[in-house]
């Protein structure tokens, strides 16, 4: 299964840990969980929390059970959280790929290397669906740079290389 909520990138890793932490060990609704979180974390609105929610399960730092949410065992790490990534949330390992095949790439130029995997009931979703993927692209190079999968080009930090 691929997941696709990306919130955007926090500042340092160690935030990871903190949404992780503010997950309930007992499962919890959605909306219990969600308020809890923008509580603890001074999220701005239930549907960041849902978002962030969503992520942590994309990454296997939570699950949800027939009882709701709660967080797992699983220590958060940038190895481990970097795997997840590519593997469960959607698009990821694209955006990665073109960087492989043809970094460094801006932001824009990664979008449209991975823009045919834009599944079309998103594209007539939408009529600004290309402005919703490219925001999307942009989260994901910003998550690939903090799992130390990518990093900005130093002399030109709008472009992206594999590391």
């Amino acid at each position: 299964m691929r997941f696709k909520p990306v919130p955007p990138a926090p500042g340092e890793f160690a935030f990871v840990a903190r949404v992780q932490r503010a997950v309930p060990l007992v499962p919890g609704t959605e909306d219990d969980c969600c308020a809890r979180l923008v509580d603890r974390l001074d999220l701005s609105d239930r549907d960041a929390a849902r978002t962030w929610l969503t992520f942590l399960r994309a990454l296997d730092l939570a699950e949800e059970t027939p009882s709701g949410y709660r967080r797992t065992d699983a220590e958060p790490t940038v190895e481990g959280c970097r795997a997840a990534l590519l593997d469960r949330v959607f698009a990821a390992d694209a955006v990665h790929d073109a960087l492989a095949a043809a970094g460094p790439l801006t932001a824009d130029a990664t979008f449209e290397a991975v823009r045919e995997r834009v599944p079309t009931w998103e594209r007539h979703r939408d009529t600004e669906w290309t402005a919703v993927w490219r925001e999307r692209v942009e989260r994901l190079l910003d998550w690939l740079v903090l799992l130390d999968a990518v990093e900005r080009v130093e002399d030109n930090p709008d472009r992206y290389r594999l590391t």
